[in-house]
């Protein structure tokens, strides 16, 4: 008898996590599309809020590096919380990132079908951005379908080209002096209108941009020396996206002036408006880039979704046949088809009835604040792991202090009341965790077998030390 079909070990090396990670964090997109929305609450001291929002992250991501270290897996968060707190608290974790994995490919897609749909129309191409949503969708299973190494080289170069393209624009923007000259306010707190409620409002789609860093973690069955590879890949991953963050949030801010947010927030595409001013001659690579990153971010985050999905099934706390494997492509076959189902009803339900912008801005709100706690349970589990034989820095104090840096953005999405619909999701996300909790706790009584699994089955791959 054959044993049953696994995930390809030794599949992709450091720069395969590497680009797992940034192009999930997708700088095009982000940069595109977060700042005019950050800017509606911080102001002109948006740039400043993706400076915060880099250092929140990299104190955060010291505790996902360690358990990475210690717990390589294909179940990423969910396998962390599992070990060190306990099965039940594994279930929500992974119900939780279920939801951020799972919301933003949705997102993305709605995102990607309308940015697409008004790229065409200038060009005289009307169609209707569903359609553009179901071709863009169709292509994220195939790749899925046919192996992580064909998808990571997608990423690759989808990836290279939008970088090029938003860091060539924004040095132009400032080689050519913005709107009104350069300026340190944009880098000020003092510039958010709103003052620390907007700080922390605008936080929520700086952390956004950043979603994806953790990435890596999901290949940690299939990457080379995953105990080395997957931290690496994270912090360089940070710090190179975190770099280019910074500089085109502020060229953007430059671009359009201090005194021009109201210009920017009321922008549907601030990065084409910067190109049509200071550089025609880039437009049509800006389109073709954001394009590329949006779809590379649909394309790593199904990745990692599937993956979660792969490893809940294999363990017995999901359906088994999530852990079905492709004989030949070494490809979770099931959970990707599961996800795409997932995918596509929230792509058309909420941007048919909202519109496919606000259904990106929605759904991006709520999976934020979805894998905030996701990022406190990891924060806790490195706490109690490490536990007895801690380094105080990397086991206790940034762990702690990454904990009460991701209060912020929460605060913000409650004090002051937001307007609808943004004032209801955290407690969507709420009640979503209580039942979550609810039935981990009904499942550590009815199948405690099943539960105590949680997290068990590691990478077969060698930690190098």
């Amino acid at each position: 008898m054959s044993a049953t079909p696994s995930l390809r070990s030794g599949a992709v090396g450091l720069g395969g996590a590497v680009i797992m990670s940034a192009a999930l964090m997708g700088p095009a997109v982000s940069v595109y599309f977060n700042p005019q929305v950050a800017a509606q609450q911080a102001g002109a001291a948006t740039p400043f809020v993706f400076v915060i929002a880099l250092v929140v992250v990299l104190v955060v991501a010291n505790s996902v590096v360690e358990m990475a270290r210690v717990f390589p897996s294909a179940g990423s968060f969910y396998t962390y919380v599992s070990r060190a707190i306990g099965p039940r608290t594994g279930f929500v974790t992974g119900g939780l990132m279920f939801v951020a994995y799972a919301l933003l490919v949705p997102a993305e897609l709605a995102l990607i079908g309308t940015y697409t749909h008004d790229i065409l129309a200038g060009y005289g191409v009307q169609i209707h951005w569903t359609i553009i949503s179901a071709v863009f969708a169709v292509l994220v299973v195939f790749l899925s379908l046919r192996g992580i190494t064909g998808s990571l080289r997608t990423a690759l170069a989808l990836f290279g080209a939008e970088v090029v393209v938003i860091v060539l624009l924004s040095a132009v923007v400032l080689a050519k002096g913005g709107a009104h000259g350069l300026s340190v306010l944009p880098l000020l707190p003092t510039e958010s209108p709103n003052g620390l409620s907007g700080l922390a409002l605008g936080m929520v789609f700086g952390i956004l941009s950043f979603v994806g860093f953790e990435a890596a973690t999901t290949l940690g069955e299939e990457v080379r020396l995953p105990a080395r590879n997957v931290p690496r890949g994270i912090y360089l991953s940070l710090f190179f996206v975190g770099v280019i963050y910074l500089f085109c949030t502020y060229a953007e801010m430059i671009g359009f002036g201090v005194d021009g947010v109201s210009r920017l927030v009321a922008d549907a595409a601030p990065f084409t408006t910067l190109a049509d001013k200071y550089a025609p001659w880039l437009k049509l690579l800006v389109g073709l880039a954001g394009i590329s990153s949006i779809f590379a971010v649909t394309m790593n985050s199904n990745n990692g979704i599937v993956r979660i999905l792969y490893a809940m099934g294999r363990e017995g706390l999901l359906p088994r046949l999530l852990a079905k494997v492709h004989p030949v492509h070494r490809t979770p076959t099931a959970a990707i088809w599961l996800q795409a189902a997932v995918a596509v009803v929230f792509t058309y339900v909420v941007g048919l009835i909202s519109g496919p912008f606000n259904a990106y801005v929605y759904l991006g709100s709520v999976l934020t604040l979805a894998i905030i706690p996701v990022y406190m349970l990891t924060s806790v589990a490195c706490i109690r792991h490490f536990a007895g034989r801690r380094s105080w820095w990397r086991h206790l104090v940034l762990p702690v202090l990454g904990i009460l840096l991701l209060l912020i953005p929460v605060y913000g999405q409650v004090y002051p009341v937001p307007a609808a619909p943004l004032r209801y999701f955290p407690y969507l996300v709420l009640i979503y965790l209580v039942v979550t909790a609810a039935i981990a706790i009904v499942l550590g009584r009815t199948r405690p077998a099943v539960l105590s699994r949680a997290g068990a089955i590691l990478a077969t791959a060698k930690s190098d030390g």
